[in-house]
């Protein structure tokens, strides 16, 4: 199994239980509080990104470092949007689902401006990733215009761009120092939001260990993928496959908080395990077939 993949796969996984934490969060917190908190669980994937990156910060170029900036507070823009999605009334499982959507945004990115190709079956298993969110979130039958699909049209956005402008950034840096860059692009926001609501009366031990858990499983999330970026893997690739965590999330919430799946999300969780392995199927380039061909030609002389 390529590196690459391993992290896709990490993050694939880490970002079904965040889904699940944020379900299980409720109502207890306001999307800017949920966003201002969860930054305090954060921190133990960023310390220890300080130790190991503050001499990759002093060689990285600005360019990249700019870039994971910019990618880091997009995210939280698409969070605080998420999370409003949440508290608004709208059925999680469709909301978390259909945000999933984003990688369409960054694949559209990648191949215009980074001239990204995908093999064939690679581009079965982005039509198999597209089909497998499409069955999650089309329960309700409000078609594609929707009240769930209006709140969940902002994080798409901001989540696709951001996406795109993390695969960018590991062109120009490091993985370790993107990911120290982006990832402390969440603390100015926190502070901005902590300042700007009014802190939470009453927070419960529980209360505590969801957002802090929910912070810290976005940002592992968000590390891997970054990892997983400066490991040659493809944006048109890596999206698809990380944005699949409803197959992490939808089965958690049947099996420990009692949720009902119906024959659609069953296959659409077939479609994604199908897609998972089209999108990781990597050919040989043409020019190592040609070396080596040649290669063979020379030792018959």
């Amino acid at each position: 199994m390529p590196s690459w993949l391993t992290w896709t796969l990490a993050a694939l996984l880490s970002w079904g239980v965040w889904a699940v934490l944020s379900k299980v969060l409720g109502t207890a917190l306001t999307a800017e509080q949920s966003q201002a908190l969860s930054t305090l669980g954060m921190l133990p994937i960023l310390a220890p990104l300080v130790l190991s990156g503050r001499a990759k910060l002093r060689q990285a170029s600005n360019k990249g470092l700019l870039l994971a900036l910019i990618g880091g507070i997009v995210t939280c823009l698409g969070n605080v949007a998420y999370y409003s999605a949440l508290g608004g009334g709208e059925k999680v499982a469709t909301v978390v689902s259909l945000t999933a959507l984003y990688p369409l945004v960054t694949i559209l990115l990648a191949v215009i401006v980074l001239r990204e190709r995908l093999n064939r079956v690679q581009l079965a298993g982005v039509a198999l990733s597209s089909v497998a969110i499409w069955l999650f979130n089309i329960q309700g039958g409000g078609g594609l215009f929707s009240r769930t699909v209006v709140y969940a049209v902002l994080p798409v956005v901001l989540w696709g761009l951001s996406g795109f402008l993390q695969k960018v950034a590991t062109n120009h840096v490091s993985a370790e120092a993107a990911a120290l860059v982006y990832l402390s692009a969440f603390i100015p926001v926190g502070v901005f939001f902590a300042v700007r609501e009014p802190w939470p009366a009453g927070l419960t031990p529980r209360t505590w260990a969801l957002v802090l858990a929910l912070g810290f499983f976005l940002a592992f999330g968000n590390f891997a993928v970054l990892a997983a970026f400066a490991r040659s893997g493809k944006a048109a690739v890596i999206a698809p496959l990380g944005s699949l965590y409803p197959i992490i999330s939808v089965p958690i919430a049947v099996l420990l908080l009692g949720e009902k799946v119906g024959q659609r999300e069953i296959i659409g969780i077939l479609c994604a395990l199908a897609s998972v392995a089209a999108l990781s199927w990597e050919t040989a380039p043409a020019r190592t077939a040609e070396i080596s061909t040649e290669g063979n030609e020379g030792n018959k002389v």
